[in-house]
């Protein structure tokens, strides 16, 4: 396969496993960093980056959620206290796609959600690439 169908691929990969279809972009990443070492680098950026706009799809769906109801006072205290860093962990499985929704709905800033939804993908496919090079010894 090409580079450039290779990018396009894993792009695509990442970021439809970051909204509510299903995916496996981290399978795609390992392949694509098997295929083409050298540019393992370049594949975490296009797809941490393409993983965090996913999210972003999902952040804005959220806004879409009717902000009349309001979360409770407990949730509301929590969110105060944690703020957008649990975001950081949008990549986890089961509770990833909930917590950009929920960002959306909250109407939490969205430029600074993104800096860090971005941030929490691009350290996950870091992580994997540092463990496929334990892996391989």
């Amino acid at each position: 396969m090409p580079l450039l169908y290779a990018y396009l691929a894993l792009i695509a990969s990442a970021f439809t496993s970051a909204t509510l279809l299903p995916g496996t972009s981290e399978a795609a990443y390992a392949a694509f960093v098997y295929q083409y070492p050298q540019h393992a680098l370049g594949g975490c950026l296009c797809a941490g980056l393409a993983n965090g706009l996913g999210s972003m799809v999902s952040y804005y769906m959220g806004r879409m959620f009717p902000a009349k109801k309001r979360p409770s006072e407990k949730v509301l205290a929590r969110i105060q206290r944690w703020g957008i860093w649990p975001l950081l962990f949008a990549w986890l499985p089961i509770i990833g796609d909930a917590l950009p929704l929920a960002a959306g709905w909250l109407r939490l800033n969205a430029l600074h959600c993104a800096i860090i939804l971005i941030a929490g993908k691009l350290l996950r496919y870091a992580m994997i690439y540092w463990g496929m090079n334990i892996v391989a010894g």
